[in-house]
């Protein structure tokens, strides 16, 4: 298994364990308590969709998906690694920035960049994967 798959695959399983944990204490009764846990719906979708499920299949596709027939046999690293680094920044930073925005804080600038981040995370993950599909 390549070590960017790895990392994928792990930090999938990261956020599978925070996303639970979130909606454990979402769940709990103290957001009667914690106004912050009463926001935390969509944050939580993130974690699970975004941190879990959309890593893990980068991950998975970028280990299994027909090798190039020529070197590198995966794509660029670099665009892989890229992929990964963006993908988390913009996760973290709607992490941080969306139950702030929901509280009232002006914090759209930072869910811009989140947006932003993810949405070239997907690019790259699109241009790395693209010349893999392919016939027979």
């Amino acid at each position: 298994m390549p070590v960017l798959t790895r990392w994928f695959i792990k930090s999938a399983m990261l956020y599978l364990l925070a996303a639970l944990a979130l909606s454990i204490l979402m769940q709990s009764g103290l957001s009667a308590r914690v106004p912050l846990l009463g926001v935390l719906w969509p944050t939580y979708l993130h974690l699970l969709v975004v941190g879990w499920l959309t890593q893990l299949i980068f991950g998975v596709a970028f280990w299994l998906f027909p090798k190039h027939p020529s070197t590198p046999p995966r794509g660029s690293d670099r665009l892989g690694w890229t992929c990964l680094v963006l993908l988390n920044v913009g996760l973290l930073l709607r992490v941080v920035a969306e139950p702030l925005q929901a509280l009232g804080h002006a914090c759209a600038p930072l869910l811009v960049a989140s947006a932003v981040t993810q949405l070239l995370a997907g690019w790259a993950f699109v241009a790395n994967t693209w010349p893999r599909v392919r016939e027979r």
